[in-house]
């Protein structure tokens, strides 16, 4: 009986380990680490959080430099989403570092990083492998005479109210912002060997990055429409990074400050942080632009069994059904350039699937003339989007040596000259033997 009842505890105690081995497909439906320098931005930041936690993510707040930090236990991720408010901290507490960061990205898990003008090499190093640049003054920040946010004291210039955004509807939503966005931090540049990385809020010509309370010497190192103030970049493996030069921008006292742009006589009573802020949030963490595709099939026309191989000049059908998570749902995703190769070494055929506007993609093909080892390919790679990724190999053979057709129409004309060649010295023969 007390041996049993061991048994029992041990399995009762597994239960919660058992139950977070499950991840729900919903991509909102997630957990995520939030460090911090100071509690205190618990409160300063409350309603970026606030937002999340609306919109069903579970945060878990913890001090950059606790002693039991981890990001995952026996093998597996305990976060599905890491955001860094803490721009200033020296190094990590626990078992994190920046190397367990960079492989928490490289697992598929997204990231929110925040800098300023007290970044440490720690934040610098992580935006780095990133592909991104911060201004290597440590006391540097974005300065603009022409794009500054206008106030009752004039100030130096480093609050800029900048409303250069990125033009994209997947990333920044739909619905226009229409106000400014305030931004006090230090400024970056994008690698120029990163080809994954976007501006999504980018300084005017007129900025540049210096330190405001020092006399400038020599030429700024970052300057002009160069300067990125935020930025995004999306991992081969549809992880997704956000990069912040400023902390403030996500704070509660920029989300509600009223802002009026330098040159301009409009005043709005709302800066635009907090749609920039909630909008770029839902792209991060999946909610808009997360593609899945399901129910690939190929066979041939007026059939339905996929077969294990091909014959030259078969007619082909291939379908595919594309969705896209809308933030509560899966939707049918609606384009009319996602293509398909039937490749080997190069494309042979090179088709757009047609869509029934339901999801479905699919298109009609014949099998070219060539028999080799061919792959079904799909790669659907468009800004702001996951890119999609579909392989599947086919062998693809000859006739055999009794599918070939016997009498070709094209070659009758030879027929009749063989047999009139032969009737010919038939005759021939018959007239030279017999006739004198």
């Amino acid at each position: 009986m007390a041996k049993n009842l061991v048994i029992f505890l041990t399995l009762i105690s597994f239960l919660p380990l058992l139950c977070n081995s499950f991840s729900s497909e919903n991509p909102s439906d997630r957990k995520i680490l939030v460090l911090v320098d100071d509690l205190a931005i618990k409160s300063s930041h409350s309603i970026f959080f606030k937002s999340l936690q609306t919109r069903g993510f579970e945060l878990d707040f913890k001090l950059a430099d606790d002693s039991k930090l981890t990001l995952k236990r026996y093998g597996k991720y305990l976060y599905d989403g890491l955001v860094l408010f803490s721009p200033s901290t020296k190094r990590f507490g626990g078992s994190l570092d920046s190397a367990a960061v960079l492989e928490f990205v490289d697992a598929g898990h997204d990231l929110i990083l925040t800098a300023d003008s007290s970044a440490s090499d720690l934040i610098r190093d992580i935006a780095t492998e990133c592909g991104v640049d911060f201004d290597e003054d440590s006391e540097a920040k974005v300065v603009d005479h022409t794009s500054y946010a206008v106030s009752a004291t004039d100030g130096d210039h480093t609050l800029i109210a900048s409303d250069d955004f990125i033009k994209s509807d997947v990333i920044l939503g739909s619905k226009k912002i229409e106000a400014p966005v305030l931004f006090q931090g230090i400024g970056h540049s994008l690698s120029s060997a990163n080809s994954l990385g976007i501006k999504v809020l980018s300084a005017s010509p007129a900025a540049y990055s210096a330190n405001p309370d020092a006399k400038l010497s020599n030429p700024p190192s970052l300057t002009g429409a160069t300067i990125s103030l935020v930025s995004v970049v999306q991992a081969r493996n549809n992880a997704r990074v956000v990069i912040s030069g400023s902390l403030d921008l996500f704070s509660n006292r920029l989300f509600k400050s009223a802002v009026q742009k330098a040159g301009t006589s409009i005043k709005h009573e709302k800066s635009g942080n907090e749609q920039f802020a909630t909008e770029l949030s839902k792209w991060v963490f999946h909610e808009r632009g997360h593609l899945k595709a399901v129910n690939v099939r190929h066979h041939r026309v007026g059939e339905t069994d996929e077969p294990a191989i091909y014959r030259i000049n078969d007619e082909v059908e291939y379908s595919v059904e594309i969705y896209e998570w809308s933030g509560k749902s899966w939707v049918p995703y609606i384009a009319n350039d996602v293509q398909l190769q039937f490749f080997m070494m190069s494309p042979y055929v090179l088709k757009n699937l047609s869509s029934d506007k339901k999801g479905l993609y699919s298109t009609i093909f014949k099998v070219p003339d060539v028999y080799g080892v061919f792959q079904f390919k799909v790669e659907y790679q468009r800004l702001g989007y996951t890119s999609v990724s579909l392989s599947k190999q086919i062998p693809v053979r000859p006739y055999r040596h009794n599918e070939y057709e016997r009498f070709i129409p094209t070659a009758f004309p030879y027929y009749g000259a063989s047999f009139s060649t032969m009737a010919g010295f038939f005759i021939f023969t018959v007239v030279y033997l017999y006739h004198k």
